[in-house]
C-alpha cells in the first residue's frame, strides 16, 4: 500500500507493517492505524499514521539502550491485545527529538506494547518510577547500550 506522510512523500509499506492501536496513543486517541517504516536514523523506526499524514513518531527497542530494562504488563492490558505467547511481544519505547536537537530522549514509563501476530498493540504505563519519561538515549547509544536505567 502507498503512505503518504510529511517528511516522506509518498511510500510504499507492505501491510505486515501496519499495526493498529484501538486505543490510539496518550494525547492522540482518534488515531488508530499505524504504519512501521525503517527510518534512515537507524536504530530508530518511524511510527507513521495513516490516519494523518503529518503525524509521526520515532520509536526504538528500549532493550538497546537500557540494559536492565523490564516491562511488566498486567494480564488485563495483555488480553486487550489478544497477546498470549511472551514471544509474540514487540515493545517499542517513543522517541523525542526536539527542534535543536539535543536531548534525543525515549519515554521509558510509557513503552507501547505490540502484538506481533495479530499487529494490536497499545501504550502502557509502567507502575513503577524506575523509568522515565525522558531518557537520554543519546548516552545510552554512546555507551554501547550498556546503560542502567
Amino acid at each position: 500500500m502507498d503512505v503518504k506522510t510529511k517528511s516522506m512523500g509518498i511510500i510504499s509499506v507492505d501491510e505486515d507493517h501496519v499495526i493498529t492501536l484501538p486505543d490510539g496513543l496518550f494525547g492522540f486517541e482518534d488515531f488508530k492505524k499505524y504504519a512501521l517504516v525503517d527510518s534512515q536514523y537507524e536504530p530508530l523506526l518511524l511510527m507513521q499514521s495513516l490516519d494523518e499524514q503529518g503525524l509521526c513518531f520515532f520509536l526504538i527497542d528500549p532493550f538497546l539502550i537500557c540494559n536492565d530494562y523490564e516491562v511488566d504488563a498486567d494480564d488485563k492490558i495483555l488480553e486487550k491485545i489478544d497477546l498470549k505467547e511472551p514471544s509474540d511481544v514487540c515493545v517499542m519505547a517513543i522517541v523525542t527529538v526536539p527542534a535543536h536537537g539535543s536531548h534525543v530522549t525515549a519515554n521509558l514509563q510509557g513503552p507501547l506494547i505490540i502484538n506481533r501476530k495479530n499487529r494490536k498493540g497499545m501504550q502502557i504505563v509502567l507502575p513503577n518510577d524506575k523509568y522515565t519519561t525522558k531518557y537520554d538515549i543519546l548516552k545510552a547509544l554512546k555507551s554501547g547500550g550498556k546503560a542502567q536505567c
